[in-house]
């Protein structure tokens, strides 16, 4: 298994503690992961961090399809990993709705066509096989739609950049992950099960059996974990209890919350229900106390070195590839590279 350390987005101010970053690569971790939301951008913090590192990998988790053209993003990609000497991980969504078209100002539309239109586009950049032409339904490149000159010719990248360079999706609904297993390398989880992986395992087989040849052994499963260390076990918890009351109650609408879907397919429906209809009533401390402590050791490494190296077990046992890590403990940090090895 490797191991992967989530930086995440920033919040009112941007900080990066690159030492923290240098002291994982020095520790054999595999790659460090940013992410975005309505701040700060995937892609600046990594340029960041590669100029300053040597061997990590440098993964985006994830850059949001709205904020980018497939183009630009094919740009970006491979501008990064040209620099960075190859170390590039292409992590891609779409983000919700309410990011969608409350940010962005774009329609959040057949999401599963839109995701796979931006891959096959950008997958095409890489390749410089041709010129880059495509209709799809979102996508017409070059555009002919309202407004067009009619000037727009096809074009192939003045950049020769690595055909290879890997694509992740982050995918936590079951149409989205057999998609994934389809059309991409990796899969990016907000949460896991790492003993109830026969929920997302049928779903990938679905999509490999549309590529001949295609399995686990070719696609890399990449859940983020939180680590926290400590003696006090209710208070390792809490945080994360907050943050799963926010996924579980109030990201997205009542039926359509991806990450509400999956805790009730790992065997917590009623938890599920009861928390996001406490979270939507306005009532957020009830939620965040009606997340079971079984959950958050469930889906987190949490409390003393002892404990967090039994529940470790389960996840090297699992069929994980990349193990990312949410952790702001360089104790942590040291711990889990020990139990990877």
């Amino acid at each position: 298994m490797r191991l992967g350390l989530q930086v995440g987005y920033s919040g009112a101010r941007v900080a990066i503690d690159i030492d923290f970053i240098r002291q994982a690569e020095s520790l054999g971790y595999d790659s460090v992961w940013t992410a975005e939301a309505w701040g700060s951008d995937a892609i600046s913090p990594l340029a960041w961090i590669a100029a300053q590192t040597s061997k990590i990998k440098l993964g985006t988790c994830v850059m949001q399809l709205p904020g980018r053209s497939p183009a630009n993003a094919a740009m970006t990609a491979m501008t990064l990993d040209a620099l960075s000497g190859g170390r590039f991980i292409m992590g891609l969504g779409t983000s919700g709705p309410q990011v969608v078209e409350g940010w962005h100002g774009v329609p959040f539309e057949k999401p599963l066509t839109w995701l796979r239109e931006y891959v096959t586009i950008v997958r095409q950049i890489f390749a410089r096989e041709h010129n880059l032409e495509f209709s799809g339904e979102r996508y017409q490149i070059p555009y002919r739609g309202p407004g067009a000159t009619g000037l727009g010719k096809p074009l192939r990248s003045i950049l020769h950049g690595r055909k290879d360079i890997p694509i992740y999706t982050g995918s936590m609904a079951p149409k989205s992950q057999a998609m994934s297993a389809e059309i991409a390398d990796g899969m990016l989880l907000t949460c896991m099960h790492p003993e109830r992986f026969d929920v997302i395992e049928q779903n990938l087989a679905e999509g490999f059996a549309r590529v001949p040849g295609k399995g686990l052994d070719r696609f890399d499963v990449a859940p983020t974990v939180a680590v926290i260390l400590g003696d006090d076990l209710d208070a390792c918890r809490a945080p994360l209890k907050e943050s799963l009351a926010l996924y579980i109650g109030g990201m997205g609408a009542r039926d359509k919350n991806f990450y509400n879907e999956y805790i009730r397919r790992v065997g917590y429906e009623a938890d599920a229900i009861r928390i996001q209809d406490l979270y939507l009533a306005g009532k957020r401390k009830e939620a965040v106390a009606a997340v079971p402590d079984a959950l958050v050791d469930a889906l987190h490494l949490v409390g003393p070195k002892e404990r967090i190296r039994d529940r470790f077990a389960a996840w090297k046992a699992s069929k994980v590839g990349t193990l990312v890590i949410g952790t702001q403990q360089r104790e942590a940090m040291q711990l889990l590279a020990e139990l990877a090895a």
